[in-house]
This record gives C-alpha cells, structure tokens and sequence, in this order.
C-alpha cells in the first residue's frame, strides 16, 4: 500500500467533508482500517489451518470449513473498507471538474472575468447532490455488509463447535472445533460496533445536510422578499468585463448620434 497516496486521499476527503465526515474518516481510519492491517491476519490466519474435525475422511475437513465460512471475514471486511471509501472519491472527482472548468474559463476569458464558482468545494448546486448521494450510497453499503455478515454465519457471534450433517464426503454427522473462538468473536463485535458508528455519523451527516440546506433555502426567501431581485445574468457564458465594453461601446454610440443631430439643421 502507498501511505503517501492514502494520506494524499484522506486530506482530499477531509478537506471537503462536514464535521460529522471528518469524524466518520478518523473512525475509519484509526478503529477499522488500522485495526483490520495490524491484527486481522493475526486473528483469523489460522481459521482453515486449526479448524479440526473428528474424522479422517479425505476432503470432509474441507467441506466443512466451506459450509460454515462460504467467505473469510478479513476479505469481506477487505470489500467492505474498500466499498465504503470509494464514494468519497466522487467528491473530490466532482470537485476537481469543477477546478478544470473554472481553469479553462479563465482562460478563455481573463483573470479579471467573474469565476464560474465563489469556491469550487463549496457544496453547492450539483457538488452537493454528488456528497448527499456518497452519504447514501455508504450508508447502504455498511447496513448490506452487516445483512450479510449476520447472515452468512447466522450472527454475529463466533460457537466453538460445528457440525456438518449430510456433507459429501462426510460420512455422517461431523463435528469440527473453531480456533480460538472468543478471540475470533470479541474481534467481530469489534468490527461490528465500529460499522455500527460509522452508519450512526453517516445518517447524522445526511441529516444536518439536508437541515443546512433548508435553512439556507428559508434564509434566501426571506432575503429575496425583503429586497428587490438583482438582474439576472448567466455568469458561465458571459464575462462581466464583456458587459462592461459593450457597455461603453453602446454608450459611445449614443454620444456619437447626439453629436451628429445637433451638427444637422433642423
């Protein structure tokens, strides 16, 4: 893993998140991805290697350790670390669309043009459609991956015995022992409580965005009736220092026609 890269991309999300999303990436960072690379391979290297059985049946140990873990838990929380990050990448990408449009117009316009946008991470607009739809989309994935966890191993705790019944090649009922089972638990729960905040500050940030952005909308009515509403202009296809000189390009025209009627006789 490039730490210099990752850091890199944690102070671009960083830089554009709410408190709330600041708070959600340390959780991430210190409480899941920091404890998923120092002690996940430690705590369930050895989940195949000692998960014994009370048979000798070739192939029966295997199949049986397929029926109880379909998927191993490091690499599904791999996925889910993996799933939950990506929609902070759509921010800083729509950020960045924005920083390349406001260049380009420039550009082609001037320095002393009006810019397309006060502050390119400001969410406004469309930037704050593409943050609300990551909060969703994150939030979606924690509860989908806590669905499945529960799901494939029946709960979230870990017994110490497994049987596996009617299994070819098993030649009845099996019995095969976990290792280490309460370690193994206590660090589920671990995993789990930690994506149990993470979905807690993901709908808190959903809801203080939503309530900033009605606030906002209530303070802008109220200002708009109170005051006359400005003339409208489209800043992204017209410069204002390109209004200013057909400003006194029309100006100049008219002084030059009053000059002329005056020199003509009536």
């Amino acid at each position: 893993m490039d730490w210099k890269m990752f850091q890199a991309l944690l102070s671009g999300v960083n830089k554009y998140s709410t408190a709330f999303g600041r708070i959600w990436l340390s959780v991430v960072f210190v409480f899941r991805v920091l404890v998923y690379v120092v002690a996940a391979e430690r705590v369930w290297g050895d989940e195949q290697k000692d998960f014994d059985c009370n048979t000798k049946q070739p192939g029966c140990t295997n199949v049986c350790y397929d029926e109880f873990f379909p998927i191993s838990n490091i690499r599904l929380w791999a996925l889910q670390l993996i799933f939950v990050t990506c929609p902070s990448l759509l921010v800083i990408l729509h950020v960045a669309y924005r920083e390349e449009r406001e260049r380009r117009h420039r550009q082609k316009h001037g320095d002393q043009c009006t810019k397309l946008y006060e502050n390119a991470g400001k969410k406004h607009g469309g930037l704050w459609w593409t943050y609300l739809f990551s909060l969703i989309f994150k939030l979606a994935i924690e509860l989908l991956f806590l669905y499945v966890l529960h799901t494939l191993w029946h709960g979230f705790g870990m017994p110490r015995l497994v049987q596996c019944t009617n299994v070819a090649p098993c030649p009845n009922t099996v019995d095969c022992y976990i290792a280490r089972p309460t370690e193994k638990k206590v660090f589920t729960y671990f995993m789990v409580g930690a994506s149990a905040v993470c979905i807690v500050l993901t709908i808190c940030e959903i809801c203080y965005l939503i309530f900033h952005r009605l606030l906002r909308a209530l303070h802008k009515g109220k200002s708009s009736r109170a005051h006359s509403p400005p003339p409208s202009s489209s800043r992204a296809s017209t410069c204002r220092c390109h209004h200013k000189l057909l400003e006194d390009g029309e100006l100049g025209s008219k002084a030059d026609n009053d000059k002329l009627q005056t020199l003509i006789p009536a």
